[in-house]
């Protein structure tokens, strides 16, 4: 969706492009068990680790940034999985995310913006916020099939 505006020296219109937002998503394995944090800010509820990616970085060291930042851990075998792009993913703006699979090891401290971080099994997953139980079930099944494994 664009809009019109008027720019401030000519008063020519001019065309204001709004695009998606880029964001990252990490599916951290430690011990078979997936990572994951409970938000502090809206929307509240448990989510993978991720954010926005910032001027200058790539996804990649957006992905290890941010895996650090909420959760304590250094990532390793960082791959990409996907990207998630539906408008209305995220209720907030619509963003793109690429989501990278890695893993980690030692135990997971809530930091920054999560308020709790933990393990889960795919048996045992908690209610997820944004679209990230459809990535999730994506990744087991792309896992179970044996691609997309973050160890292949």
């Amino acid at each position: 969706m664009n809009e019109s505006m008027r720019c401030p020296h000519c008063q020519n219109e001019i065309t204001a492009h709004r695009n998606p937002v880029p964001t990252v998503d990490i599916i951290i394995e430690i011990a078979g068990k997936i990572l994951l944090i409970e938000r502090k800010n809206p929307p509240h509820g448990w989510a993978l680790p991720g954010g926005f990616v910032d001027y200058g970085e790539s996804f990649e060291q957006a992905a290890a940034r941010e895996a650090l930042e909420e959760t304590g851990l250094a990532v390793t075998g960082l791959k990409q999985f996907h990207t998630y792009s539906r408008p209305d993913r995220d209720p907030r703006q619509h963003t793109a995310s690429t989501v990278y699979t890695a893993q980690a090891s030692g135990a997971p401290q809530a930091e920054d913006d999560a308020g709790r971080a933990a393990l889960f099994t795919e048996g045992n997953l908690p209610p997820l916020v944004f679209d990230h139980a459809e990535i999730l079930a994506d990744y087991y099944t792309a896992k179970k099939a044996g691609r997309g494994r973050p160890d292949k």
